[in-house]
């Protein structure tokens, strides 16, 4: 099975593959949490999303974090859409260490951090380290970049690896 073809409840609780979210697309896939004081990116992520052609952002909750995501699918909903104007497809909440990671986080944690080259790997990979880390993939499912949750997506970084995979 590729990355693609994991399966991820939408948020609403709707079967899906992560490949039905990126609707074949590359896609930045983000773990997020509504309570964070990095959930200002969501203002940025929602931005590239209507605003880059070619490209999913696809928001993940995730709880594990200081208990920054507490709310039902519901809450979560309603506080992407009229807080920050959300409209990128959103997933159920899942765990993106230990030992209840989500398969697809399995995947993406084996993928070493970007440095400010965008592609240039610099340090090794591991666990999600906090709220807002991202991850870019391609149409194809393979992971070629990964940011770390203080990086925000507009940074020129983020923004430079975005173009080499949709141009």
């Amino acid at each position: 099975m590729t990355l693609l073809d994991t399966p991820i409840a939408r948020l609403d609780g709707t079967p899906a593959t992560l490949g039905d979210l990126t609707g074949g697309k590359p896609a930045l896939i983000v773990n997020v949490a509504s309570q964070c004081g990095l959930t200002p990116q969501y203002s940025a992520l929602e931005d590239l999303h209507s605003r880059v052609e070619g490209l999913t952002v696809i928001g993940v909750p995730c709880n594990q974090f200081g208990e920054q995501e507490p709310g039902s699918a519901e809450e979560i909903e309603t506080f992407c859409s009229t807080s920050y104007g959300v409209s990128f497809p959103m997933t159920e909440k899942v765990e993106v260490n230990g030992e209840g990671r989500h398969p697809i986080y399995a995947t993406l944690t084996e993928a070493p951090y970007a440095d400010e080259g965008g592609f240039k790997k610099s340090t090794e990979p591991g666990d999600v380290q906090w709220n807002f880390e991202k991850f870019l993939v391609t149409a194809d499912g393979t992971v070629v970049a990964r940011f770390s949750p203080t990086t925000t997506p507009d940074d020129p970084a983020v923004v430079e690896a975005i173009e080499r995979i949709v141009n």
